[in-house]
């Protein structure tokens, strides 16, 4: 448990009550209204709670299962305590995360199946997408690996100096081209530098457009394809990153990239300033991908491993 320890060892409850807050605010306080009064769980309740949960951006389609199973769970004894309730709806909600951990648990003690170990992070601008690469390669070069950067983002204008800037203050490489270059050749290089310098880990920040799902799965498909030819099965991982602030558009967004490419985990950004956390529970859900990072501030350990069991309890607690 070492690298588990050391990687995520600022990762401390304090700061991610802070980053949960205004969502907590809102959904607790809401459900504390629903249940004045009550000593039992009727359809009055259940209703309430289905427009409290879809009011945080939960979605309508997970909204519903974990309606159906209180109603379910409640059945026989309808006559339940505030703290009853609240400790099922934890637990019906738990059950609908996709879990992660032990996936990740493994990687950081046992280290990489493949080396270079080649993330794709993928995302539209303004998500937080270069600057939750940047957080990243700190953290796995804090436990001992060997990092790159490839900015294979060369549509936006100020991408790569963004990504350089990063790469700067983590004192990591960083392979790029000039502005409009061929995501795929810079891809291509970024692999063949890793392959030379026996490096552990190489993220592949990639162009955040969504002007059409044609051109989005084109270019990912190409610039997977040729990854693949340096390094076997590359990209190993597909994270997606979300801005857990644009509520419903996240649901779009993860719709569009699933589409487009195997995405194999997501990212949650600006928890901290948002009321609608409640969109990570919908999403992980509906596209049955993992949720692998929260980011909870602005600093750079802020971007924490989610951990669903944490995250459920600071929510209802």
């Amino acid at each position: 448990m070492g690298k588990l320890r050391a990687f995520f060892s600022r990762q401390d409850q304090q700061k991610l009550e802070e980053g949960l807050a205004n969502t907590k605010k809102s959904f607790l306080s809401k459900l504390k209204t629903a249940l004045i009064g009550k000593t039992k769980i009727d359809e009055e309740l259940l209703d309430e709670l289905e427009n409290i949960l879809i009011q945080s951006d939960v979605g309508v389609a997970t909204t519903i299962k974990i309606i159906d199973a209180l109603e379910a769970r409640t059945a026989k004894e309808k006559y339940l305590g505030n703290d009853d309730l609240t400790r099922i709806m934890q637990e019906e909600i738990m059950e609908l995360l996709v879990s992660h951990d032990s996936d990740v648990n493994k990687t950081l003690e046992k280290g990489f199946k493949h080396k270079p170990h080649v993330v794709m992070v993928v995302g539209v601008n303004g998500v937080g997408k270069t600057t939750t690469v940047g957080k990243l390669a700190h953290k796995f070069k804090t436990i001992g690996n060997k990092v790159l950067l490839a900015a294979a983002d060369t549509f936006r204008a100020g991408a790569i100096d963004q990504l350089q800037i990063w790469a700067d203050r983590v004192d990591v490489p960083l392979v790029s081209q000039e502005m409009g270059s061929d995501p795929a050749s810079v891809a291509f290089d970024a692999l063949e530098s890793a392959k030379a310098q026996e490096i552990d880990i190489v993220f592949i920040d990639t162009a955040g457009r969504l002007h059409n799902k044609v051109n989005l799965m084109n270019e990912l498909s190409k610039i997977k394809r040729v990854m693949d030819k340096i390094v076997p099965d590359a990209p190993h991982e597909v994270l997606l990153v979300l801005d857990g602030s644009t509520g419903q558009n996240a649901f779009e967004q993860a719709k569009q990239f699933s589409a487009a490419t195997e995405v194999t985990s997501l990212a949650i950004t600006k928890l901290d300033g948002t009321a609608k956390g409640g969109v990570l529970l919908g999403i992980s859900d509906q596209f049955q991908i993992p949720v692998k990072y929260i980011g909870v501030g602005e600093g750079v350990e802020d971007l924490q491993l989610f951990n669903k069991k944490n995250f459920i309890q600071t929510l209802f607690n």
